[in-house]
């Protein structure tokens, strides 16, 4: 049995893990790189390896940087099935038709500027069509039932926390090359214990080998408790100022639990009734669909609260969902302080770039950065406070107040990962993924100071006989 990694190695994005065992080619996610755009574009068009010899892929959830490479992979020649949970089955089929016309339309533009410069055109990496075909290979599979995908190869799916339906990928293997039984357990991306929504990460007893995230290895997050208070003080310091808020947050997972907050916020009447609140996005509003048809993956207390009272924890007093682009637009006319969520989360492409800059230069407005932001990308220069931000090409002056929760982060911090691997029993190697390098080094120096043995933290490539 050998596992190469091909993606989020010692980086965050790009998610790609090809397990080989009885002959057979497992792929283990199948993401897009986001960062430095011609990097990305050359990493997201040429795959490292043959699609046609790929035998299957199994789909820890839907984020773009895991799931957005399968309709590639699919144009490419694979035919073979796609495992995932029912709800991620679901979510891609809005996140992946999305990115497709993404694709399309980068393509376009690029071409059109090769076109002036003389140089030849490019297809898409793939289009609607090809995303049609990916999403007839999807197969559901119900979390903690057990499925022998291939002789020897039994695949059990358990609740991540990360997101609607993220999935634990736990993989029993009868090793024909030695004959012995191995487990091994990928976790995609791992959730937090007690946030809104969502049931807590299952707690796997026993593996043999582990591939985990490592996004917050050397991050504490601040305590979910305080969320609110502090959301309820940046919401009404701005709109105090006469400014907007603007939130930039992933359609699928962030929007909800922002929403979630809001509305809380607005029933125990600590926002304005009268503030306006809007999600100019039309793939969030997609997304919350499919959020309310699969409420049983939601925890007790969102159950409880929301469900059984009949009410709709995305859908309150003053919040509206903004679909057509002429509804956009006419919100930079509005002279009301409001709330704007809006995606991309990382700030590189989509309808937040246009309100960013529209309110970008103003000091009266906030932004509220709520979600990991990759290195290279608009988002981080947010975080870091650049002076001048790039958004459509030109340069904007940076006055708007800037801030930051990450209490909302769908991903274990550090305290939450080592105590997650600690309680591993027979633990025998752990592949640290899914985290720069530097957050990633720290953290394999606490597992080490907390007795786990055999970490590696893999390159781009590597391979290990296991």
């Amino acid at each position: 049995m050998k596992i190469t990694f091909y993606g989020a190695a010692r980086e965050v994005t790009g998610s790609r893990h090809l397990l080989e065992v009885n002959g057979k080619k497992i792929l283990l996610d199948c993401g897009l790189y986001q960062g430095y755009k011609k990097e990305a574009q050359e990493k997201n068009r040429t795959l490292p390896f043959e699609a046609t010899e790929i035998n299957a892929v199994i789909l820890s959830h839907a984020h773009i940087d895991h799931s957005g490479s399968i309709p590639r992979l699919v144009k490419l020649g694979f035919k073979g099935p796609i495992y995932t949970t029912e709800a991620t089955k679901d979510l891609c089929g809005y996140m992946l038709m999305d990115s497709a016309r993404i694709q399309v339309k980068e393509t376009e533009y690029q071409n059109s500027k090769r076109e002036r410069k003389g140089e030849p055109q490019q297809e898409p990496n793939y289009t609607e069509e090809d995303t049609t075909q990916a999403l007839s290979q999807f197969h559901a599979f119900k979390y903690r039932e057990m499925h022998e995908i291939f002789p020897g190869v039994k695949v059990t799916l358990f609740n991540a926390g990360h997101i609607l339906g993220s999935a634990l990928i736990y993989l029993e293997i009868q090793d024909e090359e030695d004959g012995k039984t191995k487990t091994l357990l990928f976790t995609g991306d791992l959730g937090r214990k007690n946030l809104p929504i969502l049931r807590d990460p299952y707690q796997v007893e026993k593996v043999d080998v582990l591939i985990i995230e490592s996004t917050y290895g050397n991050r504490v997050h601040e305590a979910i408790t305080d969320v609110k208070d502090k959301m309820a003080a940046i919401v009404n310091e701005t709109i105090k100022r006469g400014g907007n808020l603007l939130i930039p947050a992933f359609s699928l997972g962030r929007t909800q639990e922002i929403v979630y907050t809001l509305h809380e916020l607005f029933l125990e009447g600590r926002i304005p009734e009268d503030l306006k609140i809007v999600v100019d996005s039309p793939l969030s509003i997609n997304v919350t669909e499919v959020f309310k048809q699969h409420l049983d993956d939601f925890d007790e207390e969102a159950q409880r609260v929301f469900i059984e009272n009949g009410d709709n924890p995305f859908g309150f007093g003053r919040l509206s969902y903004t679909q057509s682009v002429e509804d956009s637009k006419a919100l930079a006319n509005n002279h009301a302080p409001m709330i704007i969520i809006s995606s991309s989360g990382m700030c590189d492409h989509g309808r937040i770039v246009h309100h960013l800059r529209n309110n970008i230069e103003d000091p009266r407005n906030s932004i509220l950065i709520v979600g990991f932001m990759a290195q290279h990308t608009t988002g981080r220069d947010i975080i870091e406070k650049q002076r001048e931000i790039s958004l459509f090409g030109d340069k904007y002056r940076l006055r708007a107040d800037v801030h930051v929760i990450d209490a909302f982060s769908g991903h274990a911090d550090r305290s939450d990962l080592i105590e997650y691997i600690t309680r591993i029993e027979g633990l025998k190697k752990t592949f640290l993924v899914h985290g720069e390098e530097m957050q990633a080094e720290t953290f394999k120096g606490f597992l080490e100071h907390n007795d786990v043995n055999d970490v590696t933290i893999p390159h781009a490539g590597d391979s290990f006989t296991l």
